[in-house]
């Protein structure tokens, strides 16, 4: 499989882009590959790039979104924060992947079990880590069940999964409600935004 052309992204649709997500997913399911040659893509990419995704997923070391999608080099923009949320920097580096750079999906994909959320469920407090929890923590108050709030921690790990799946949902519109560009972009069908969970005792990514 050799490396996108310029060719083969402006050929690309947001739903072909999907489908090559969810294809590469069934292979990482299945431990297959696609057969590439990377040092070849080496070659063939150091001269520009034109990858046909930019996905934003958490720092979680068993959640690579190359690996998990088996792409290769120069497929997909790939944006990693511990919570996988957005903020003016990481705004900017999606508008530049999209207008600029020509990507046709823009994929929020969170975890199960994510440390991060964890970490909002319960509140915690330390150094920088505080600000960034804080970030998240309108996840956990968007969840309203259980009330208990004996079961709202990351003891209670279905809370935890669906404050992550909230999560999600909530950078969606966190992207299309502070991204003039990117929002634009999807109306008008330049682009797809789409949300998913990477299952860590599965492999697999459930779209929505």
């Amino acid at each position: 499989m050799k490396a996108h052309t310029k060719e083969t992204q402006r050929t690309m649709t947001p739903k072909k882009a999907l489908d090559f997500l969810i294809e590469g997913n069934e292979r990482f399911q299945n431990n297959l590959k696609a057969n590439r040659n990377l040092l070849q893509q080496v070659n063939e990419t150091a001269d520009g790039q034109f990858p046909f995704a930019t996905i934003l997923s958490c720092i979680d070391s068993r959640v690579s979104a190359e690996l998990v999608f088996d792409q290769g080099l120069g497929d997909i923009f790939s944006i990693r924060i511990a919570g996988n949320f957005v903020n003016e920097d990481i705004l900017g580096s999606m508008e530049f992947a999209c207008k600029l750079a020509g990507t046709k999906l823009l994929v929020v994909l969170g975890h199960t079990a994510c440390g991060a959320i964890k970490g909002a469920c319960d509140h915690a407090r330390l150094g920088n880590l505080t600000a960034l929890i804080n970030k998240i923590e309108p996840a956990v108050d968007a969840v309203k069940e259980p009330k208990d709030e004996a079961l709202r921690n990351s003891k209670n790990i279905d809370f935890v999964n669906e404050v992550a799946e909230k999560n999600v949902m909530m950078t969606m519109d966190n992207i299309r409600s502070s991204s003039e560009v990117l929002a634009e972009m999807e109306n008008k069908g330049e682009i797809k935004i789409v949300g998913g969970m990477y299952d860590l005792e599965t492999g697999v990514v459930k779209f929505f």
